[in-house]
């Protein structure tokens, strides 16, 4: 008897499709834009020199000459790609100084370097847990933290967003699980900005015997005295088992690392499928990763880090007092405010973001939508996110087009189909 069921019918009857081909119709699609040039504070993007509001080259370092010249140094080195996997052939003494950097940066005894930071987090949180353990993560952790448990089979204990009483009762029912415990936050979130409240996450891990790991992919570059993220900004990288980071962002370059405890890492290098299974990083990735961290780590990162968080409030500021809708800054443990470079605009309606982005665009500003299910349902918004190298008068222009273009929207949100009629 044949098979019945078309496997491929799916992907022309998913629930989205029907806004999808609206959306391409009356060109509303704000993903897959065209960038034709170096992604900095100004971008060439489909013909048309663009504000980036929409980027995490944090610290501007992609278009940095010491970066792009250690990238061209490996290139020369090491040629175009490595034909292997770290576990074979795709170990250079490039990607040996660049662990043992990260390792010092971070204060840990040793680090891991992945392909991608997707791997980074699937490599780690598959292969430490199993069908016995449990792992507890916070309802806005990235999707590659949740995709990794999914790959792991560990019993899953989803908490709401941020609420430590709901922290704390999964930690409570994880006791009679049996098995080892991980908790695994974001340190900064990647849609809404805000911070994990890290210094009470960790305690509640100390007092119920949890390991914890901290996502640091917006964190690392960023936060912290010495850029190595929110652990360090809250100061409880020291109570932290794992931190993750990305090269993809303030570090200018793809990739990521696991920063941990040597016996870990260890474990992870001759256990992680995510890691020996994949083909090493190629040469350039890993020579601009490199160069970006000792710029970070030189006097001039601390300069990059200030002027970026500056930036960040300076946006988070004009945005407010034009009547947006913008996240709340964070208040420290020594109870000064404080704002991301990720500086979300909550707009609500899937179609009048869409709606709303389309106009910035138009007028010569690149924001990102969220849209659900990256977001919950009726919560969409423009992801905004700036870079050390914005000046002022590129953050006031993006400013005056938010306003402007919200002045200029329809009252009426176009129904699925009509988008633009």
């Amino acid at each position: 008897m044949p098979i019945e069921t078309d496997l491929f019918a799916k992907a022309r009857n998913h629930e989205r499709l029907e806004q999808l081909t609206a959306a391409r119709e009356h060109d509303l699609l704000p993903y897959f834009r065209v960038v034709e040039a170096e992604p900095g504070p100004v971008a060439l993007m489909e013909g048309r020199e663009r504000i980036t509001l929409g980027s995490n080259n944090y610290l501007g370092l992609t278009g940095d000459e010491r970066v792009k010249r250690a990238a061209a140094d490996a290139l020369e080195a090491y040629g175009t790609g490595l034909t292997g996997s770290r576990f074979m052939n795709g170990t250079t003494p490039l990607h040996l100084e660049l662990e043992r950097e990260l390792a010092d940066w971070m204060g840990s005894e040793d680090a891991l370097v992945f392909t991608a930071g997707y791997l980074a987090n699937v490599g780690a949180i598959a292969t430490l847990l199993g069908p016995e353990d449990t792992v507890i993560c916070d309802s806005g952790d990235h999707a590659s933290i949740l995709d990794a448990v999914s790959m792991s089979r560990a019993r899953i204990r989803p908490f709401r967003h941020n609420r430590l009483d709901k922290l704390e009762k999964m930690l409570t029912r994880a006791a009679d699980d049996g098995g080892g415990v991980l908790v695994v936050v974001d340190g900064v979130f990647s849609m809404e900005g805000d911070l994990a409240p890290l210094p009470e996450i960790a305690a509640l891990c100390r007092t119920h015997g949890a390991r914890l790991m901290v996502d640091e992919a917006h964190g690392v570059g960023v936060l912290g005295e010495r850029g190595t993220g929110a652990c360090e900004l809250l100061g409880v990288a020291g109570d932290v088992d794992l931190r993750m980071g990305t090269f993809s962002k303030s570090l200018a370059s793809c990739g990521g690392f696991i920063a941990g405890s040597a016996e870990v890492i260890d474990f992870l290098r001759v256990q992680s499928r995510a890691f020996m299974f994949t083909a090493s990083a190629v040469p350039a990735a890993v020579g601009a990763a490199l160069g970006a961290l000792r710029v970070i780590r030189s006097g001039e990162g601390r300069e990059l880090m200030d002027r970026l968080l500056e930036n960040a409030a300076y946006l988070h500021a004009g945005l407010a007092a034009r009547g947006f809708d913008v996240v709340e800054a964070a208040t420290l443990p020594d109870g000064s405010s404080f704002v991301t470079p990720i500086v979300p605009v909550v707009i609500g309606d899937d179609w009048r973001a869409v709606l709303f982005w389309k106009g910035l665009w138009e007028a010569g500003v690149y924001a990102n939508v969220a849209l659900y299910p990256a977001v919950p349902p009726g919560g969409a918004l423009l992801r905004t996110s700036v870079m050390a190298t914005h000046r002022r008068e590129h953050l006031d222009r993006a400013l005056e087009i938010f306003e402007r273009t919200r002045d200029e929207l329809p009252d009426a949100v176009p129904p699925v189909g009509s988008a633009a009629d």
